[in-house]
């Protein structure tokens, strides 16, 4: 529903042959990181055995986790970022062994940088159900074969306590800061609520404090994408010669059209054709058809079909106010200073959902409304946009708790 890698998440462009020609073939039956792959700077931390609210429990769980920095001393200077839908744990660097994509917010995290890995210890974990070192559907279970079919439906609370057993494990008692954007906005923000005394300054970009009706169908749609794939078969496919990549590609070319704004596809392919065969009844394709196409293919070589499924329910299941009250009680429970960034163009996390964060939460930096990016990229914006929203966790760093 909400991320891109590097490579993808710049303003969209025509496909050139050259590049499709580095997707034939076919995909893997998984794109997930296994147990044998090359770690890269990939670490684990041993959850134990783990009980979900919806009350099944894994007999022993980790998570995958990368460290740019080092702790001080009394680790006060530890910012945990959780990232968004399709991304992993490798916020910064290069691709390469272990790591099939770039860093995704590498113009922010580093030295120098927004957040300074000279000054602060940036924490990213890959989610719980990812596909990317993380227990998930394509991990083995104790069965001894991919959990598949029978992973349990996590929710986005059930992924934050997996987080804060990360915290554990690091001996970090209390974050500097908890930054999170699109799905890591839903993490960050439950952090806030499941751990008020375990933050210092909070930050939610492009998120909301409810997955909306809206969403839940553009969800519904993209999980139904995979399901009717032949080769999905009920999500035990891992043995099988070719895996449900048709479905998967479908469903990211489907949330790929929600990433960018109306405007940015109109400006950049207009009605332009892709090649000089036409689309009006010569089997041609219009240009933003072979855009859509070409990162849904490329998505399939980096994710899990299964691990799509599970992140997009938890979070369908995100709601602050499930079992603890209005939004105004909840939200206005949370007294860390917050950030509430939104992109004016997003259409996939519209900008009112940030106005009303930003309304309810008490000590919101810039007041009731949001601060507003106006970006023509759409929800990318944040992926995209790096000295603005640069510039304003910058100012969330330096504001005193």
């Amino acid at each position: 529903m909400d991320w891109q890698s590097p490579a993808e998440s710049v303003p969209s462009a025509f496909i050139s042959k050259e590049q499709q020609a580095t997707l034939r073939g076919t995909p893997p039956v998984t794109g997930a990181w296994r147990d044998g792959d090359n770690p890269g700077s990939r670490a684990f931390a041993g959850l134990g055995e783990f009980t979900t609210e919806h009350g099944d429990t894994f007999p022993y769980a980790r998570l995958a986790y990368e460290q740019f920095g080092e702790l001080n001393a009394d680790k006060s200077n530890a910012v945990l970022v959780f990232h968004a839908l399709t991304g992993d744990s490798h916020v910064t660097g290069d691709s390469g062994p272990g790591h099939p994509t770039g860093g995704w917010w590498s113009p922010l995290v580093g030295p120098g940088k927004a957040l300074d890995t000279d000054t602060y210890c940036v924490i990213v974990p890959n989610v719980l159900g990812g596909c990317q070192g993380s227990t998930g559907p394509s991990s083995y279970s104790p069965q001894g074969s991919e959990w598949g079919s029978s992973f349990p439906y996590l929710t986005i609370r059930d992924q934050v306590r997996a987080a804060q057993g990360l915290a554990d494990h690091l001996e970090i008692a209390s974050f500097h800061t908890v930054i999170g954007g699109s799905m890591g906005g839903m993490h960050a923000l439950e952090w806030a609520l499941h751990y008020p005394e375990r933050l210092h300054r909070l930050g939610l970009i492009a998120t909301s404090a409810v997955t909306s009706a809206d969403q839940l169908g553009g969800n519904s749609l993209q999980t139904e994408a995979i399901r009717v794939d032949p080769l999905f078969s009920n999500g035990d496919y891992y043995d099988q010669a070719e895996g449900p990549y048709r479905g998967l590609a479908l469903a990211r070319r489907m949330a790929l059209v929600n990433y960018r704004s109306p405007s940015e596809l109109n400006e950049r392919f207009d009605r332009a054709w892709q090649s000089a065969k036409s689309p009006l009844g010569d089997s041609g394709r219009f240009a933003v058809e072979s855009y859509l196409d070409f990162h849904g293919n490329k998505f399939t070589r980096r994710f899990d079909a299964n691990s799509y499924i599970t992140l997009v329910n938890a979070m369908n299941s995100h709601d602050v106010t499930r079992d603890r009250g209005s939004l105004d009680e909840v939200l206005g429970s949370i007294t860390a200073p917050t950030l509430v960034l939104g992109i004016s163009t997003d259409r996939l996390f519209p900008i009112e959902q940030q106005h009303e964060l930003a309304e309810h939460l008490p000590n919101a930096l810039d007041g009731s409304r949001a601060l507003v990016l106006d970006s023509p990229y759409g929800h990318d914006g944040f992926l995209i946009e790096s000295d603005p929203v640069g510039e304003a966790i910058t100012r969330l760093l330096a504001t005193a708790p």
